[in-house]
């Protein structure tokens, strides 16, 4: 009798040891993702180092001592966009208005981005119109929209598309026309070195790509000086 209960008592243990441990969730999982992000924190910073002493500085000295650190928080700043879904800028802010059918202008949009290809800053101003179809959205809604793309590393004429094709998307108007305005410190600082050029891209959806006439009011709009 003492063998079985023994025996007995070695599978229950067997059991414990071999049950699965559960799936981390919640506050458990976010303590695990922690030292992962501080892991990538100390790469970029090494990385950073690297850039310094490439260009023949001494990432020791007193002025430089911080600087990885500080690159690597403004380069997650700087990117922040990616941690965020576009159709979430929305957040429900749609509001039903039958009676409203003209014209939604939001000009002069500040934003700030990373060009893709030297990893410098490109930045200007964002117009952003719509034509209702029976729901508008917050205004603050675009201008959240418009920064979450500029947050990413971006090409201009790809950051105007996917501001459009989004509105388009999760609002449902009749057409969106999106116009980007920016300098690019990657034509002024290096190569051509053309200080006073400025890029201008568009996107034109629904109406406002096959009406001349809605196309043409916006376009007016947008000469037109601010109040």
């Amino acid at each position: 009798m003492n063998r079985t209960h023994s025996n007995g008592a070695k599978l229950r243990s067997a059991e414990k040891t071999e049950k699965p441990a559960k799936a981390e969730t919640g506050a458990g999982k976010a303590a695990a993702i922690e030292p992962a992000k501080e892991k990538d924190r100390a790469t970029l910073e090494g990385a950073v180092r690297v850039i310094l002493r490439h260009i023949g500085e001494d990432p020791n000295r007193e002025g430089l001592r911080n600087t990885p650190a500080r690159v690597a928080k403004a380069y997650e700043f700087m990117t922040s966009g990616y941690g965020k879904e576009p159709k979430d800028a929305i957040n429900g802010a749609l509001f039903t208005e039958e009676d409203y059918q003209e014209m939604i202008l939001c000009k002069d949009l500040d934003f700030y981005s990373l060009c893709e290809h030297h990893l410098l800053p490109f930045m200007g101003k964002a117009h952003v119109a719509y034509l209702p179809n029976r729901k508008i959205v917050g205004l603050s809604k675009l201008a959240r929209l418009v920064e979450i793309f500029a947050r990413r590393l971006q090409v201009q004429e790809r950051m105007t598309t996917q501001i459009a094709q989004t509105i388009m998307s999760e609002i449902d108007p009749l057409g969106v026309a999106v116009v980007l305005e920016a300098e690019h410190m990657c034509m002024r600082m290096r190569g051509v070195e053309k200080q006073n050029s400025y890029v201008t891209t568009s996107a034109m959806l629904g109406v406002f790509r096959t009406n001349q006439e809605t196309r043409q009011e916006f376009m007016q709009l947008l000469r037109k000086s601010n109040l």
